[in-house]
């Protein structure tokens, strides 16, 4: 099978990489289409032998993309399409139409209640996405809590499909050299709390939560965000503002990969991969109080840290009974502020959460690789 993958961008952020981890296990010739900004993940497919085009799209009503991406579907002779992200999904499904591939499938990676990848909702919105979502086959949610927004906005129930994001536990295995040249790098002693978060800055990712309740903890805790985005400068600034500024840490956007380093010598934590934050840490916390998934709470779990979250449908999914080292709480600065002032030590840092191990990226494949087959098939 001949697939073509359509993403609006690939800098570094969730859908990106799942969509990179995804090629490495789906049973299927796969080509990649960016419509803006190829970004390090583009690297990193083009390093996995995949194929990328950069289709060089000026903004959201460059028009002039669409006759250019459907002239690149007829070429390929794809037996299916499978878009990610809105702008993605709008060209995509539209341009196979015209192409006459009419297997298309869609991955709904950042629908939320009042947000699409971290945009407020329209009704204008919302009507494009519903009748765009007509010109496909399927539409895959992310967990089951999209599922369900997706048909209560009206998308058909026997076009969803149900495949969770997935992870490579061995990634983020804890690494204690890293962990020390990390904190090194920090000016951090043994003795700090490192609090991390994961995330594009956004305002419904709620970091600034994370940023007023660290005035409330005790001075050897410090905040380190990982991420970049449009609300940096407002955290910045809201850390000056709480006389914090020396003790949160912006690392920016992290290369996507693990890449052999200097053992022993310390590097600054925007030089440091996400597995290699994420072993520096000592608790991970999450305030969105809205999210799709929560794959940067799977994450900190597969490094072994214990996490605070407001809302995580990966776990919340979980089969009854299944343990997790993660603790929920209000996503309100009190909240966090109480559950991180003594947060629980890991009781070991070699050993991933059993949730993780629920969510293995080659079980998300095989769904996946059903939905194509069902699809395919009509």
């Amino acid at each position: 099978m001949k697939v073509l993958h359509i993403i609006t961008g690939l800098g570094v952020g969730g859908a990106e990489q799942q969509l990179r981890l995804l090629l490495r296990h789906l049973p299927a010739r796969c080509d990649v289409v960016t419509l803006t900004n190829p970004g390090p993940v583009a690297d990193g497919l083009t390093a996995d032998g995949v194929r990328v085009v950069h289709l060089g799209m000026s903004g959201n009503r460059d028009l002039r993309a669409l006759p250019r991406l459907t002239a690149l579907i007829r070429a390929g002779r794809y037996d299916l399409v499978h878009t990610h992200l809105y702008r993605a999904c709008l060209y995509g499904r539209l341009a196979a139409r015209i192409a006459g591939v009419r297997a298309v499938v869609a991955t709904e990676h950042s629908l939320g209640e009042a947000h699409l990848e971290g945009r407020p909702l329209t009704a204008g919105v919302r009507g494009l996405y519903l009748a765009g979502e007509r010109l496909g086959r399927a539409t895959v949610a992310v967990s089951p809590t999209v599922a369900d927004r997706l048909r209560r906005w009206g998308v058909p129930a026997q076009r969803i499909h149900v495949v969770p994001n997935g992870i490579d536990a061995g990634r983020f295995r804890f690494d204690p050299r890293a962990r020390a040249r990390v904190r090194a790098g920090l000016g951090l002693s043994e003795e700090a709390v490192l609090i991390g978060a994961v995330g594009r800055l956004t305002p419904p990712k709620r970091f600034d939560v994370l940023i007023d309740a660290l005035p409330q903890l005790p001075p050897t805790h410090h905040l380190v965000l990982v991420g970049d985005g449009p609300e940096a400068p407002a955290l910045r600034e809201a850390a000056r503002g709480a006389g914090v500024a020396a003790r949160v840490h912006f690392t920016g956007e992290c290369p996507p990969q693990t890449e052999p380093g200097n053992a022993g010598s310390p590097f600054p934590a925007e030089d440091a991969t996400l597995p290699e934050l994420l072993s520096a840490m000592d608790v991970l916390a999450s305030p969105s109080p809205e999210e799709t998934f929560g794959l940067a709470v799977l994450e900190g779990l597969a490094a072994g840290l214990p996490v605070v979250y407001a809302d995580c449908p990966a776990l919340d999914d979980l089969p009854t009974g299944r343990p997790t080292r993660a603790h929920r709480v209000p996503s309100t600065p009190q909240a966090f502020t109480d559950a991180l002032r003594h947060p629980p030590a890991p009781r070991d840092r070699t050993t991933a959460d059993d949730a993780v191990h629920h969510y293995d990226i080659a079980h998300s494949a095989t769904r996946l690789t059903r939905v194509y087959e069902r699809v395919t098939s009509r």
